[in-house]
């Protein structure tokens, strides 16, 4: 594989990662925590209702979760196209 097309690889799983991470952030940021909170109002978690849990604690925990699953990612992607860092 040429380098230009290895780059080019590289660089749209990079994109595809990013992409994936921001779509799952705004359906539960915004989507969870502020769109679908009626819907959400009647199960309960942790004293209050999901949707009010969602806005306040879940958004938090799964942004943390994607920013290790990021990582991650990006470490096994750079092996993958002999880019590491030492």
């Amino acid at each position: 594989m040429s380098e230009n097309s290895s780059n080019n690889a590289y660089w749209a799983a990079n994109k595809r990662i990013i992409m994936v991470s921001l779509v799952i952030w705004a359906v539960v940021s915004f989507g969870f925590g502020i769109l679908l909170r009626p819907l959400l109002s009647g199960i309960a978690i942790g004293g209050t209702d999901l949707g009010f849990w969602f806005a306040q604690q879940g958004s938090i925990l799964v942004f943390l979760g994607i920013i290790f699953f990021y990582a991650w990612r990006m470490n096994r992607l750079d092996r993958e196209h002999g880019v590491e860092e030492e």
